[in-house]
């Protein structure tokens, strides 16, 4: 039985117990990559960007780096790099291509990109969690960094994923469903699959209070419903271009305020876990309530 199919398989006997002795055993047998996973419960948060500037702000630092795009069919990545579409992914599905045939190379940044709308890709019975972790597995030793682009939302592919990474980076923006939604999602992990940490980041803020806000609600409940750890990376103000000059402009953003902060975002995000200088909300643990209490949070 493959590496993989041994991950998976554990999925099905009382996964909460075992996730942490796996991942563990994992990491000792590897050299020191890190795989990170950015996931939202949300779509339009802006998780695709964010996925892309910390993989070319890495490399820039002198990181090698390796962007999946695991929205297999929707290739939302290499629209936004200005790359053409092409079908190399299901290249690598099928096993007409190598893998390092499949990427896109812009120095120690390297993509692994999604089809767009591929007909045979969607016929296909290809399982993507298996294949994304046995490239993880397979290539890993070639980076410092993997990055997963996951889609948003509960599919069982994605949160298979996001619960295999070292790091999951759980994008939301001040809407209500945002929050909701990504609360959705740490429940899921922590209760079918064992995740007790995450990485919280704001994205499109519109004041410190505004975030402060966001932080506070999500970052509460989490705790009180779930016994979780959240790690807060920050928050980014809202950029206020067109649509049109959004990717340009958010990942080419030079010397600016903007830059600070995000690369702030990615030291937090590369320290050792339980470093004191990542910033935490210090929260006293409540007994967990019922559902009812649980919405009524977000509602308030």
């Amino acid at each position: 039985m493959s590496k993989t199919s041994e991950w998976l398989v554990s999925f099905n006997s009382n996964y909460q117990k075992h996730i942490e002795g796996i991942i563990s055993e994992r990491k000792k047998s590897r050299r020191e990559m890190m795989t990170i996973s950015v996931t939202g419960g949300k779509g339009g948060v802006g998780k695709t960007s964010v996925s892309l500037k910390i993989a070319k702000d890495l490399a820039d630092s002198g990181a090698k780096v390796l962007l999946i795009d695991c929205d297999y069919n929707l290739s939302n990545t290499a629209i936004k790099l200005g790359l053409p579409i092409q079908n190399t992914f299901y290249s690598l599905v099928t096993a007409e291509k190598q893998f390092d045939e499949c990427l896109y190379k812009d120095g120690s940044f390297h993509l692994l990109s999604a089809c767009n709308g591929s007909l045979d890709l969607f016929d296909s019975q290809f399982k993507l969690e298996e294949l994304i972790i046995d490239v993880v597995n397979e290539h890993g030793h070639e980076y410092d960094y993997i990055v997963l682009d996951c889609p948003a939302g509960l599919q069982r592919e994605s949160i298979t994923l996001n619960a295999y990474c070292d790091k999951r980076v759980v994008v939301v923006t001040p809407d209500r469903s945002s929050i909701t939604d990504s609360y959705s999602l740490m429940k899921v992990l922590a209760m079918k699959f064992g995740i007790k940490e995450n990485h919280l980041l704001v994205n499109m803020t519109s004041s410190k209070s505004q975030y402060n806000r966001v932080v506070k609600t999500l970052s509460e409940t989490v705790e009180n419903f779930l016994g979780c750890r959240t790690q807060i990376l920050g928050g980014i103000p809202r950029l206020n271009v067109s649509a049109s000059e959004f990717d340009s402009t958010f990942l080419n953003l030079g010397k600016n305020d903007h830059q600070k902060i995000f690369l702030k975002v990615i030291s937090k995000l590369t320290e050792e876990l339980g470093s004191p200088k990542i910033e935490e909300v210090v929260l006293t643990p409540k007994s967990h309530g019922h559902c009812e209490q649980e919405v009524q949070i977000f509602n308030a």
